[in-house]
């Protein structure tokens, strides 16, 4: 019996090359700017003082359910619909009450849908922390 001796070339370990490379990838994003900065010269406005309102021509809808639209209260999603024009309806403009149920605003949105509303957008606080 004849024994060889061992010749054969041992494998590279390629997993260990890409967890090499997949790190550096990790650090160069995290160390790296993916944004362009800012000019140093600019400052931005703050929006935390500005009196916040809703827009005159919007339905608001309180948590209740009551609607009004600059400050007289509305029967139903239908007497509005009908006040406004045709190019009115394209984009009507809901604002909620935080407490108001999902349920009612959805049968609000399909009640304006129903009365002729294109598009039905709710208009919402975005707080910036």
């Amino acid at each position: 019996m004849r024994i060889r001796p061992h010749t054969a070339a041992q494998k590279e370990p390629t997993i260990a090359l890409i967890n090499i490379v997949f790190l550096m990838l990790i650090f160069f994003m995290i160390a790296g700017t993916l944004a362009v900065p800012l000019d140093k010269d600019v400052t931005l406005i703050e929006a935390k003082d500005l009196e916040g309102r809703e827009p005159p021509d919007a339905l608001v809808v309180h948590a209740d359910g009551k609607l009004t639209l600059r400050g007289k209260v509305l029967a139903d999603a239908a007497t509005y619909a009908a006040m406004l024009t045709e190019e009115e309806r394209a984009k009507v403009r809901i604002v909620p009450d935080r407490d108001l149920p999902a349920r009612d605003l959805v049968k609000l949105g399909n009640a304006l849908r129903a009365a002729g509303a294109q598009n039905v957008l709710l208009v919402s606080e975005r707080a910036l922390q």
